[in-house]
């Protein structure tokens, strides 16, 4: 081995006894008890991150990834090895997988740092697992490549296509409404969920197996093979068979791939889908985990030049499957090439123009739009700031009701999430249509996590009386599949002082759609007083909840942990 390479394969990253020789010694020792041979020691060494859990039923075909990577790995030479990190579900985290997305990206982080890998393969998918990974792999700087563990098969029932959670939260609102009975619900939920995968729309977990995509970081095609299909295991054993080549040669590293252009394309793609919100935390996470700064008024300049051109649910009618068979991201890329950098280079080398232009040529005008004839003309999601969000608030304006998005009415107040819960159906609320519903300390540090409560509930009296959609104001975030006139990640939130804290009942609420401005009509003179009776809200007591609340960034930065940037 020459002296000049740093050592690879199982000679690295040697655990520390003041003498390497006999941290080798003992490794070959484990190694023998696990059935390796020494061969073993001069073989490239990927890593495979497992992210399957019980727990996580989206994540249901890791384990079957797991073979298949492994299985490429073997074809090309190397050695897999996999290993476990924390694996996060949103149904399944309480109080939301949010709160341990910054966790779980620690955990990849220093799990990249510490195992003897060349390089890795992170498995991921629901719903803060993309996000997590990237961020952790960015800072360890270690050669990583993505396979998302693909969405589910959309479902059927009586003539109708369903897909979680877009109809989940539909049908829930008709059962709450009494538009739907309980047995017709039972029925229909049977069958929105019929494969493993996650959700089948362009919710949060597809919208950042696009974006990382688009960024370069899996195989072409990746973002949108099923997650039961047998196209995904082959792109799986690709998977591994190309991290063998990273392994070999060291690159490309992820820094060498997240540069101020792949990130900007993200904000393209992410304005053509009209993707999840949370895609807007989520980059900024990573891009501060490279030393770049997320633009929120750069994401608004594009949302009003680029139109959302595919055709899928919320903000259309098909599914992520369909969007696979369309042509998928590539399809995608090549409608866009004009707002591109397609001199932005992937994991496997070629640039994204390379990759476009040896791409198949078919692509379903149905489901992939031409630019001149797109499912929503522009703005998918726009940024309002004002006096009630001087740091910046989002509104998916591709899933609200248009007449809504500029308004004027009365605000109603809820404090927390518990009083969200015990109000909100209350007969006696003194609600209106053309109230402003605002929810507070719901954001980073308030709940803490800032769970995905944004979209508040109609309350049931006006629901029952076929009222649909209402203005909502919080600084909490909500699920990608969700839809109405939701405006989000208020900044600075109300538990750090933001101006959320200080709205009253009937204080008036201005948004305005055009001017991109969200202002509470209460003079200067009345917030100062207002202000200096605020009290913030007691830290969580310990642990990690604690840690979290004293660090974490608000949501214009990635609510990310202020000494984990760039």
């Amino acid at each position: 081995m020459s002296q000049n390479r740093p050592p690879r394969g199982l000679r690295s990253r040697l655990s520390r006894y003041g003498d390497e020789e006999f941290a080798l010694f003992l490794r070959r020792g484990f190694l023998k008890s696990a059935g390796f041979t020494d061969e073993a020691l001069d073989r490239p060494i990927v890593g495979v991150l497992n992210t399957s859990s019980d727990f996580n039923p989206c994540h249901g075909t890791a384990p079957r990834l797991v073979e298949a990577i492994s299985r490429g790995v073997r074809m090309a030479g190397g050695i897999p090895f996999a290993f476990p990190t924390v694996s996060l579900h949103e149904a399944f985290s309480y109080p939301t997988s949010m709160l341990l997305r910054n966790l779980m990206a620690m955990d990849v982080e220093e799990m990249l740092k510490a195992l003897p890998l060349d390089a890795a393969v992170l498995i991921g998918g629901c719903d803060k697992t993309i996000p997590a990974e990237l961020m952790g792999a960015v800072s360890a700087d270690v050669p990583a490549i993505v396979i998302p563990v693909g969405a589910m098969l959309a479902g059927r029932h009586e003539g109708t296509r369903l897909g979680a959670c877009t109809d989940c939260r539909r049908l829930w609102a008709g059962f709450r409404a009494g538009e739907i009975g309980a047995a017709d619900l039972d029925r229909a939920h049977d069958r929105l969920m019929p494969t493993q995968g996650t959700c089948m729309v362009m919710g949060t977990a597809s919208t950042m197996a696009s974006m990382a995509e688009t960024m370069g970081f899996t195989l072409a095609g990746a973002a949108t093979a099923p997650a039961v299909s047998s196209e995904r295991m082959r792109l799986a054993e690709a998977t591994g068979g190309h991290a063998v080549k990273m392994a070999t040669t060291g690159a490309p590293r992820p820094g060498e791939l997240l540069t101020k252009s792949a990130l900007r394309n993200a904000m393209v793609v992410l304005q053509a889908i009209s993707g999840s919100t949370n895609g807007i935390v989520h980059l900024a996470a990573i891009a501060g985990r490279a030393g770049l700064k997320f633009d929120l008024d750069e994401l608004d300049r594009i949302g009003r030049e680029v139109p959302v051109i595919a055709d899928l649910k919320p903000a259309g009618g098909n599914f992520i499957e369909d969007l696979h068979a369309a042509g998928g991201i590539p399809a995608l890329l090549r409608r866009l090439r004009d707002h591109l950098d397609l001199a932005a280079k992937t994991v496997t080398g070629e640039t994204l123009g390379q990759v476009i232009e040896r791409w198949a040529p078919y692509t379903d005008d149905r489901i992939i739009r031409r630019l001149d004839d797109p499912v929503v003309a522009g703005e998918a999601i726009a940024v309002l700031r004002g006096n009630l969000a001087p740091d910046g608030a989002i509104i998916k304006l591709a899933a609200a009701t248009p007449a809504l998005c500029t308004h004027q009415g009365p605000a109603l107040v809820f404090d927390n999430l518990d009083d969200l819960s015990a109000r909100i159906d209350d007969p006696a609320l003194p609600v209106t249509p053309g109230h402003v519903l605002v929810l507070r300390n719901a954001g980073p540090v308030g709940a803490p996590g800032m769970p995905e409560a944004g979209a508040l509930p109609i309350p049931k009296k006006l629901a029952q009386a076929g009222v649909k959609d209402m203005v909502r104001i919080s600084d909490a975030r909500m699920s990608g599949t969700a839809f109405g006139t939701v405006v989000l990640h208020a900044a600075p939130e109300a538990a750090k002082g933001g101006p959320l804290a200080l709205v009253r009942d009937g204080d008036q609420i201005r948004m305005d759609r055009a001017s991109r401005r969200l202002d509470l009509l209460v003079d200067e003179a009345e917030l100062a007083r207002r202000r200096a009776a605020w009290k913030p809200p007691a830290l969580p007591a310990r642990g990690y909840a604690r840690l979290y609340a004293e660090r974490v960034t608000q949501a214009d930065q990635g609510c990310d942990f202020d000494f984990l940037s760039g």
